[in-house]
C-alpha cells in the first residue's frame, strides 16, 4: 500500500513536467491577445544593422512612442538625431511602410495578418518567437522573413529581426518597455 501511494505521488509530482506545450495557434493567439490591450507603448530601442557586402555593423539607438492603430513616433538619437512620425496622414512611402512595419511588429499586429503574413510561432526558454514569410509582393521584393520576440513576463514584443533579400538584417532590441494597457469595460 506504501508503495503505491509513493508510485502516485511520484507521478503527481512529476506531471506539470510533461505538461504540453502551447500549440502554434495558441502561441500566436497568446501573443495576439496581449498586443490588442496594449493602449500606447514608450521604451529605448537599440537598432543594429548588419550589412552584407560591407561586412560591418551600423548601431543607432533611440526612443519610440507607439499609440496602435496608427500612431508612432521613432527618434533617433545617435549616432546622429532623426525622427519619423507616422499617422495615416503622412504615411505614404517608403518611410511610411516601414513606420507600419515597425509598428505593426511591436504591437504583434502582423501576427493575424493572413493575407501579409505566413506566420510560424514556437516556446523558447523566455518566451516566443514568431516568423513571419512576407507574402505581399512589396514586401517579399525587400525582406525574406521577419522574425518577432516576445516577452511573456512583460506582455510584449521585446526584438525584431527584419532579414532582407539582399542579405542585410536589422535588429531592434526594445528596452525600458513601458506599456499602458487599455481599461476594460464590463
Amino acid at each position: 500500500m506504501i508503495r503505491q501511494i509513493l508510485l502516485i505521488l511520484c507521478f503527481l509530482i512529476s506531471v506539470p513536467l510533461f505538461a504540453q506545450t502551447p500549440s502554434e495557434q495558441e502561441i500566436i493567439k497568446a501573443m495576439a491577445a496581449a498586443a490588442e490591450e496594449i493602449k500606447t507603448v514608450w521604451c529605448d530601442f537599440t537598432q543594429t544593422k548588419h550589412l552584407k557586402m560591407l561586412k560591418s555593423e551600423q548601431v543607432s539607438k533611440g526612443k519610440m512612442f507607439c499609440q496602435p492603430p496608427d500612431q508612432l513616433r521613432w527618434e533617433y538619437t545617435s549616432p546622429r538625431a532623426k525622427t519619423i512620425s507616422y499617422s495615416p496622414s503622412n504615411g505614404g512611402g517608403m518611410e511610411g511602410a516601414m513606420a507600419r512595419l515597425i509598428m505593426n511588429s511591436v504591437a504583434g499586429k502582423c501576427l493575424t495578418d493572413s493575407k501579409s503574413f505566413q506566420v510560424t510561432a514556437k516556446e523558447t526558454a523566455t518566451g516566443y518567437v514568431a516568423t513571419l514569410i512576407p507574402q505581399r509582393k512589396d514586401m517579399k521584393r525587400i525582406y525574406t522573413e521577419l522574425t518577432l520576440h516576445f516577452d511573456i513576463q512583460q506582455s510584449t514584443v521585446t526584438k525584431v529581426e527584419l532579414h532582407e533579400k539582399n542579405g542585410d538584417r536589422t535588429i531592434i532590441e526594445l528596452q525600458d518597455i513601458h506599456i499602458q494597457k487599455k481599461i476594460k469595460s464590463e
